[in-house]
């Protein structure tokens, strides 16, 4: 009996969080009449790929499916190799201003990004570079960096230094220690920080609305944004482009679900 109203209540919290991209991926898949009927209808008997292709066949749809995979995996590479780097050195190193260089990325960590927008957009405005992917790219990997580093940083942390020390007896420069034994370890780290990344760039909204006024130079959530008509919006065609974008994520995190699970929860307690 102890164990039903905690299955029960997980059960309800599933079907609360999973029923909304359920109706996301059905309406994508219903005819334009079933949408707008007044009776809502659940399960679409009647397929049709019609709003995929209004998607897929959009201005600018592959070219910005393009700066997505661009700014976004760019992004996670810099504050990986960053983050990586800089983690061995806060958790094996002592060095004068350590403790303050680690508060200030946790600050860093819980400063809401959308109150800097308009300066970002200043400092990018005055170095002449609206409109261009590497703006997009360095803040994304700003935004990310603290959460990766200090997750990093705590799993470097939890490597007993006996395996490290081992290797440099053997031969092994610091560097060649870190490569050979200390990288393999950090695997679930890395799954769960660039899962975390990927989620947090892939999904931005306010700072590339701000600094990328033309199509060409947008990325893939402002392009859900557009699925607009003379009788108001296409909600086929929005369900299918929404569709479409969250399939990514989906697939990354069913591939990444258990070592990022184990990665967070680790790197949350040790160090």
């Amino acid at each position: 009996m102890r164990r039903i109203w905690p299955n029960a209540l997980a059960t309800v919290l599933t079907l609360v969080f999973v029923f909304p991209v359920y109706w996301m991926f059905a309406t994508a898949f219903k005819p334009t009449g079933d949408i707008i009927s007044e009776d809502p209808v659940w399960f679409p008997l009647d397929f049709t790929f019609e709003h995929f292709q209004t998607a897929v066949t959009a201005d600018n749809f592959w070219t910005l499916v393009r700066n997505s995979v661009t700014v976004t995996g760019l992004a996670v590479l810099f504050s990986l190799v960053i983050a990586l780097l800089a983690s061995f050195a806060l958790a094996r190193m002592r060095f004068k201003g350590r403790r303050g260089f680690i508060i200030a990325f946790m600050l860093a960590q819980m400063a809401p990004w959308e109150v800097m927008v308009i300066a970002i957009y200043m400092l990018v405005r005055d170095a002449d570079m609206l409109n261009s992917l590497v703006p997009l790219t360095l803040f994304y990997m700003m935004m990310v960096l603290p959460f990766t580093l200090l997750t990093l940083r705590g799993f470097v942390g939890a490597i007993p230094k006996d395996l490290e020390e081992s290797a440099m007896v053997d031969g092994c420069s610091r560097p060649q220690a870190f490569i050979k034994v200390i990288l393999p370890l950090l695997a679930p780290g890395l799954m769960a920080t660039s899962l975390f990344g990927f989620i947090t760039a892939w999904n931005e909204f306010p700072m590339v609305l701000i600094l990328n006024k033309q199509a060409e130079a947008q990325t893939l959530p402002l392009w859900i944004s557009k699925f607009q008509t003379v009788f108001g919006d296409d909600w086929g065609a929005t369900m299918a482009a929404s569709s479409l974008f969250a399939i990514p994520i989906l697939l990354l995190f069913l591939f990444l679900q258990r070592k990022a699970v184990s990665g967070l929860t680790a790197g949350a307690v040790k160090g």
